[in-house]
């Protein structure tokens, strides 16, 4: 991870890929490289750069990003406002919110995105795909999916309060429920 000068914007290099082209000569060595950018306050992005010199393919990268930034609502600036399921490719990804304490619970590129994002407690699981590619793309699917009480609420013409105190409800139900069925058995 390393800090860019002239913004707050920090920068996470993911991966690393040594292309060869074979030719006449000999070999052609090529890199691509995957980078993740994000202001620590919801908004991320990721890119993509190949060039024949890694600093290069890094610039490159780092420039896509910035370019293909997203903004991602967060609750209490934390964590996620709902779980969301993610897919691209045969790359899955399910992203669930997490009380305070919980952590940065996530594997590979995903706990990159995450400390870029600014989120502290979150869940995710990664199924299908291990390729970073996909499942970088997978989790920006779920961003995309993501929707806050406020948007949530203006699409219903209701009013957050609303949104956020039947949810609770419905959370208690559930809870309700679980206990009955322990006790029962």
């Amino acid at each position: 991870m390393f800090e860019n000068e002239n913004s707050n914007l920090s920068e996470h290099l993911v991966t690393i890929n040594r292309v060869t082209k074979v030719v006449k000569g000999g070999r052609r060595f090529g890199f691509a490289a995957v980078v993740v950018v994000g202001d620590n306050k919801g908004k991320v992005g990721y890119g993509t750069g190949k060039a024949k010199e890694v600093p290069e393919a890094i610039r490159k990268a780092t420039e896509n990003a910035k370019n293909r930034m997203i903004r991602v609502h967060l609750k209490q600036g934390r964590t996620l406002h709902h779980d969301v399921v993610g897919k691209f490719g045969a790359g899955k990804v399910i992203l669930r919110s997490s009380k305070p304490g919980t952590g940065i619970i996530a594997g590979g590129p995903m706990r990159y995105i995450f400390e870029s994002l600014g989120i502290k407690d979150v869940v995710a699981k990664s199924n299908g795909s291990s390729n970073s590619h996909n499942m970088i793309k997978a989790t920006f699917d779920a961003f995309k999916k993501s929707e806050s009480p406020k948007s949530i609420a203006s699409k219903r013409s209701k009013k957050v309060s609303e949104i956020i105190t039947s949810r609770e409800k419905q959370n208690e139900n559930q809870s309700a429920k679980t206990e009955n069925k322990l006790t029962e058995e």
